[in-house]
This record gives structure tokens, sequence and C-alpha cells, in this order.
């Protein structure tokens, strides 16, 4: 399924939004972002920003009938996903495009075996018959290392812990070795040891597969961890985004820096508070069409009424040029 495109992933000017009884409540704004090929991209920021409502634009997987995408372009392998139709949309789904859901117990039907559920998208992307395909379920729970696989492929997911979930889920992304990834929150709810493992794990398997990845977390140690680049997401905005060592050394948005130093460090005391960023992230409905994190830190709505454009400050470093924001 891959091309000659140098971006497996290519997202231009996308807004989506929810209807509600008032109208429709923009939750991802004119957002531009790439996954170059081979790469690992961290979608960055705090719950509520847009994060898991753009990864899931990317699939047409918005809830039905509320979840609407207004605008622009999702170009997979350079074919826009927006405008396939029911039928090469199945396709993609789980064939070229795998998905590692943000609650494994969601994303698993309790009524049907792990084996099953995962040699139904076999023999749907990738023509196995039934013997087949139960053989490579088996095999792909191995290579997730979960234990005596034969036997949990024949158990039902209420019967595994979360962090055994989260491996199946991350079998059914790759079964069928896709060109991208989307791996929304792969860690939530894990405990710090399983949580290592399941991203070494999804490290191996895009080194071994050639995959790329979407990362969506609010764990920039994570992103320090796995990703090629970052893009960090304000309140259905990118505010900044650049290669990760780059942005990790030298941070320009106000937010981009707030996330930065709200994370733990070896150097502060035991038991120390940890710096938090005042406020809230805006609910939709009131948001402003200037800078959004400025509306947080207090300024007068009245006066933010024009959208900071993106500027590069450097050789692939971007920065919403609010001149409040900008440091």
């Amino acid at each position: 399924m891959s091309s000659n495109t140098p971006n497996v992933l290519d997202i231009r000017h996308l807004t989506a939004a929810f209807a509600e009884e008032d109208g429709l409540l923009t939750a991802v704004d004119d957002v531009s972002l790439t996954v170059p090929r081979g790469q690992c991209v961290g979608l960055v920021g705090e719950s509520g920003c847009g994060k898991s409502v753009t990864a899931m634009s990317v699939v047409r997987l918005l809830p039905n009938p509320a979840g609407r995408i207004l605008g622009g372009q999702v170009l997979f392998n350079g074919e826009d996903v927006l405008q396939m139709a029911p039928r090469r949309l199945q396709e993609v789904r789980g064939g070229g495009i795998g998905v590692i859901f943000q609650e494994p117990m969601k994303a698993l039907n309790p009524v049907h075996t792990i084996g099953a559920q995962i040699a139904e998208t076999l023999m749907l992307h990738r023509s196995m018959d039934a013997g087949e395909a139960w053989r490579e379920s088996v095999r792909l729970l191995e290579r997730v290392h979960i234990p005596d696989a034969e036997q949990r492929a024949r158990e039902y997911p209420g019967t595994l812990s979360g962090g055994m979930r989260q491996r199946v889920v991350l079998a059914m992304a790759i079964a069928c070795k896709p060109d991208l990834v989307i791996a929304d929150e792969p860690t939530t709810a894990l405990d710090v040891t399983v949580q290592a493992q399941v991203l070494g794990l999804l490290r191996d398997l895009q080194r071994e597969n050639g995959a790329s990845t979407l990362l969506i977390t609010h764990d920039m140690g994570v992103v320090a961890q796995m990703c090629d680049r970052v893009a960090v997401m304000y309140a259905g905005r990118i505010v900044e985004s650049a290669e990760t060592a780059e942005l990790l050394a030298n941070p320009r948005h106000a937010y981009t820096r707030a996330l930065l130093a709200s994370m733990p460090r070896p150097a502060y005391a035991r038991k120390s508070h940890l710096p938090a960023i005042p406020g809230n992230v805006a609910a939709l409905a009131e948001h402003v069409q200037g800078c959004r994190f400025c509306q947080r830190m207090g300024v007068d709505p009245a006066t933010l009424t024009i959208r900071p454009p993106m500027q590069e400050i450097s050789p692939n470093h971007w920065v919403q040029s609010c001149p409040r924001c900008i440091g």
C-alpha cells in the first residue's frame, strides 16, 4: 500500500466539530500535520485539547451523528481518506492504518475470544482462511510477549489484565503490517513497568515493519523516548512543532514551556510541588478566535480576535506567533 510520497500521512487544514443543540462546536480548528515515512510523530497536549478527535478524524471514526468533519484533507499515501468510498475506507482501516485505541477494554469485543478477533482482521484484510488466520493470531500474540499464547487466544478479554489487553490491541493494530499506526494514549492506566514494555514493543515493531507512527500522548517523557518529531496541541490548534530534540532544547511557545516545566525532574526536592499550568482549557463553546492560551492566562477575551499565524523560526521549527506567548 506504500507509495512514493515522502509523508505517509499529510493532514491539511483539518476542521472537525460536534453538533450540539446550540450549533456546531469546533474541536479541531484548521490543523495541519505530517507524519514522514518510517518516523514516529508525537501529538501532545492536555486532555481536551483535541488530540483524540484529530486521530479519529484520520480514520473517520468520529461518533455519529454528532461528530462532523467540516473541511480539510487527510492524505494517506497521497489518497484523501475524507473522499474515500465506504469499501475503500474499510480496506484502509485495519489494513493500511492500524489503530491502538485509548481504552483497550472498549476496543475488544467481550463476547468473542481474543484469537477470533485477531483472526477476523486477518481474514478480512489478508484473505487468509480460518486455520491460517488462527495460527497467525497465535504468532502475533507471541510477538507481543503474551505468555502461553495458544491458550490466551481461546480466552475472552475480561480474563486479561489491562496490560495484556493493550498488548492484544497492539497485536491487532500491526496484524496486517500497516504503513501507519495511530497509537492513542497507548499507555493510559498502565503501571510504569508495563508502560515501558508496551512502548518498547511499539518501537521494535515500528523498526521491524518500517511503519510510521502517530503517537498521541500528554506525557512529554514518552515523546522524548519515542518520537522523531512532535507537535504541541492546545484548544484544537497546533501551537508548536519541531524535531523532538530541537523542541525539548528550545521550546518557544509559552504553552510548550509550561508543559515541559510540569514534568518531574531529578533535581526537584522530594515531596515538592510540581509547577502547574494555571487555569483550565476553555470549553469548546468559549473558544476565542485569537490566542487561546492567552485566554487561559487571563487576557481580556474581547482583545483576542485575530488568530496568530504559524511562523517558521528555524528550519522545520514552527510556532504560533502570538507576541505574548513566544519566548
